[in-house]
């Protein structure tokens, strides 16, 4: 597993000094709508500047028209992420006209697909795709696999099932990690990092229990001795 932190904070004085912190640590710093809307392409050099060998996950959840999508996605492979997400629910054309537009770029960044968001319960699911949570996750991803792409972000209860219906090479995100039996907050299905590491998740995504904790680096270090 790879750790991937969320830089969620209020704004990116506080962002950025959360990634100072950890310099030394070559791991994944995840950049949200709210960041690269207010702070932009800049906020990234600047984490790279920070540390070389973080890796940045843009999560802008891409979903439009296909043509859109493609064009986006072309853009944010300029900008020098290593990873980005689109929304699955776009459909395959969407899929396959991102990865075709991708196909030519050198070291292009991986691509994930979002299958049900982590603030969803059943019910709600349910209201708006007419499918339990399960069923969708896995269509989502084999249409995902099938379609070239990376991997899938889920919650740590569909991965090890996703990875037997695709491959134990497709990457599955999963945010809602509370490492250590954290509170909640606003997640329905969140998990501590035993689990995640039964149900063989690649990347946990972990953001309140680091930047709330009155010692992020320690905290960061006992992870990392977990993982």
């Amino acid at each position: 597993m790879q750790l991937c932190v969320a830089l969620d904070l209020q704004s990116a004085k506080e962002n950025l000094a959360l990634a100072s912190s950890l310099s030394e640590y070559d791991i994944w710093m995840k950049v949200g709508f709210r960041s690269y809307i207010r702070d932009g392409r800049e906020f990234i050099d600047e984490l790279k500047k920070i540390n070389p060998n973080f890796k940045i996950f843009l999560d802008l959840k891409l979903y439009d028209i296909p043509n859109t999508m493609a064009d986006a996605a072309e853009e944010i492979a300029q900008i020098g992420v290593d990873m980005f997400n689109i929304h699955a629910s776009a459909g395959e054309v969407a899929m396959k006209m991102v990865m075709d537009r991708l196909s030519s770029i050198e070291d292009r960044p991986l691509v994930l697909a979002v299958t049900a968001l982590t603030s969803f319960d059943e019910n709600n699911f349910q209201s708006i795709y007419g499918a339990s949570i399960d069923q969708k996750a896995e269509q989502f991803a084999k249409m995902s696999y099938a379609n070239g792409l990376d991997g899938i972000v889920c919650s740590t209860f569909e991965s090890k099932a996703i990875k037997e219906v695709t491959s134990d090479k497709f990457l599955t995100l999963c945010p809602g990690i509370r490492p250590f039996g954290e509170d909640a907050g606003d997640q329905q299905r969140v998990a501590t990092l035993e689990l995640a590491k039964v149900e063989k998740v690649d990347f946990p995504v972990i953001g309140r229990p680091i930047y709330k904790d009155p010692d992020p680096v320690a905290k960061v270090e006992k992870i990392l001795e977990k993982l």
